[in-house]
């Protein structure tokens, strides 16, 4: 289990410390890396965070400015979690190796799956709370859907499949958001029966369902935005 490697003192010293804090800082300035903003504010000249319910995100953008340029919002937010996720899975799984387990694939694994998680929690708190934004991000949701997606097939599938069926048939993105947030650390406990794994996924889940409560709200009074394929006009 992951635990008993965590608790071995010989497995988190030295370089291997160094190498977490390494990985939880890069992956910070990768989430800081917000295409919604980056994109309005200095290619649009129109800070996107101006616009609508204020948040820098893709449902946002795409409600107030629409067109093509949606897709390098996309692509942006996508990369940043692609690049995290797998650094945190390689410089970990490394690690490991280089801490005496050279000898255990098993170990290595289990490392490169605690980078991944690792890694997507600090992308996501990036994302969310970017230092050079003035700590005024998104809510996480194409970054956490692609960081499900780069940890494990199956957890990507009750991630995505929730989402798309809610948001497709109530037209709440939000509400499809929700269930991302809430069932990733169920599903991750599902695959990856571990108290580390499952405590990172936990807060995960619950970062994405917080910077959703003003949703949450809207839903239960029942004046929600229902997303639309036409952007706003202001």
């Amino acid at each position: 289990m992951l635990d008993s490697v965590y608790l071995d003192p010989n497995a988190v010293a030295g370089p291997a410390l160094l190498e977490i804090l390494i990985v939880a800082v890069i992956a910070y300035f990768c989430g800081c890396f917000n295409g919604a903003v980056i994109v309005s504010k200095y290619i649009l000249r129109d800070d996107v965070r101006n616009h609508g319910s204020g948040n820098a995100g893709l449902t946002n953008f795409y409600r107030t400015f629409g067109g093509p340029l949606t897709f390098a919002v996309i692509l942006c937010d996508v990369l940043k979690a692609v690049v995290a996720v797998l650094l945190g899975s390689w410089l970990l799984g490394t690690a490991a190796g280089q801490n005496g387990y050279a000898d255990s694939a098993q170990i290595s694994s289990m490392w490169a799956l605690f980078g991944k998680y690792w890694a997507g929690l600090f992308c996501l708190l990036g994302h969310m709370f970017p230092c050079m934004f003035h700590f005024k991000g998104g809510k996480g949701i194409l970054s956490g859907g692609t960081i499900a997606l780069m940890i494990d097939w199956r957890i990507a599938l009750v991630v995505w499949g929730g989402f798309l069926i809610l948001a497709i048939l109530t037209r709440y993105v939000s509400l499809g958001s929700i269930w991302a947030g809430a069932s990733f650390p169920f599903i991750s406990w599902y695959c990856y029966p571990d108290p580390v794994i499952v405590l990172l996924a936990f807060l995960l889940g619950c970062l994405v369902v917080w910077m959703h409560r003003e949703n949450i709200k809207r839903l239960i009074h029942g004046n929600e935005n229902k997303f639309s394929l036409h952007r706003k006009k202001e």
